[in-house]
């Protein structure tokens, strides 16, 4: 991982466009080519981002933008797609750099390793048709929570959260990725669980054709009988 805090402004071009302008932020290169521009406040979200698959390169600054006092031009494209992320870097206050080792991943609370085990049980919840593969399917980044088939025995990877946030849905990207590179499991499509979604991470799993499902914990346990309800 590389830290390096800068003075810089940042532009996105996309299918969005998004303008940072000149001021004091953190960026983060990260050893599996993801991109992060974090400043000093706005909690742990980075203001902007590039996911990998994406290539950075480092280049000289043009006329133009030398003259305004540019260093160095970072250009972080998108392996998939047009989009790139454009940092103009006008002063390197620090740059380090760390090897963090493998990451053990994430170790899940009580709630949602219940949530796995109850959905692989009742892997129906899913829809009709689905059958299970098997729970935590080992990838090179870490488990996935749940490898099913649906009805045309297509490979569907799941990933469950007590809250789904962006970050879980960042999550099952990166699983997906690397999953579709497998010839034998390919093509891999995703399934976002949780008992509550946030609307943000709902809109970024639709815009990355991941399904999303809301489980009742309670109906799941069979502490709540759905076919009772009156409403």
């Amino acid at each position: 991982m590389r830290l390096v805090i800068a003075r810089c402004s940042v532009d996105y071009v996309g299918r969005l466009t998004a303008h940072l302008p000149l001021a004091t932020r953190l960026l983060v290169v990260k050893a599996d080519g993801s991109v992060l521009v974090h400043s000093d406040g706005g909690s742990y979200k980075p203001l902007n981002w590039m996911s990998p698959p994406c290539s950075l390169t480092v280049a000289e600054p043009a006329p133009q933008d030398a003259a305004a006092g540019v260093e160095q031009v970072w250009t972080v494209q998108a392996t998939r797609s047009e989009d790139r992320l454009v940092v103009r870097v006008h002063e390197v206050l620090h740059s380090s750099q760390h090897d963090l080792g493998v990451d053990p991943g994430l170790v899940k609370d009580g709630v949602e390793a219940h949530l796995q085990r109850l959905l692989a049980e009742q892997i129906s919840t899913l829809g009709e048709g689905y059958t299970l593969v098997r729970r935590e399917y080992p990838t090179a980044i870490g488990p996935v929570d749940i490898l099913a088939r649906d009805p045309r025995g297509a490979t569907v990877a799941v990933e469950i959260k007590r809250r789904g946030e962006i970050d879980g849905v960042e999550q099952l990207t990166r699983y997906l990725e690397l999953l579709n590179r497998d010839p034998r499991l390919a093509p891999v499509t995703g399934v976002f669980a949780a008992q509550e979604i946030r609307p943000q991470a709902r809109v970024l799993a639709q815009d990355r054709g991941i399904r999303c499902v809301t489980l009742d914990y309670d109906a799941l346990r069979g502490v709540d009988d759905v076919a009772s309800r009156l409403f």
